[in-house]
């Protein structure tokens, strides 16, 4: 994904806050899953349309992290729930 990319959600899921992780569930395919620690914070950001770049820098000042790695980070769990067609 291109930093200057906005990432909008494309379809709503039932979420559930459980002891600090949360559990996504899609009744249109009968899947759920479970999201903990940074990946919590990005579905957070990802509420309202937000760039790529954005959602980077607002982990960089929550995290102890190298901007390399946590734009790494960011850029696999994107990748993977545009995969799965939520955004």
């Amino acid at each position: 994904m291109d930093m200057k990319e906005i990432v909008k959600l494309k379809k709503q899921l039932n979420v559930t806050d459980l002891s600090g992780e949360k559990v996504m569930i899609d009744f249109e395919s009968g899947k759920y899953f479970m999201i903990k620690g940074a990946g919590n914070d990005i579905w957070d950001l990802i509420q309202k349309e937000i760039s790529v770049e954005d959602i980077i820098k607002k982990l960089l000042g929550e995290y102890d992290v190298s901007e390399e790695e946590c734009a790494k980070s960011v850029q696999d769990f994107l990748g993977k729930l545009k995969e799965l067609d939520f955004i």
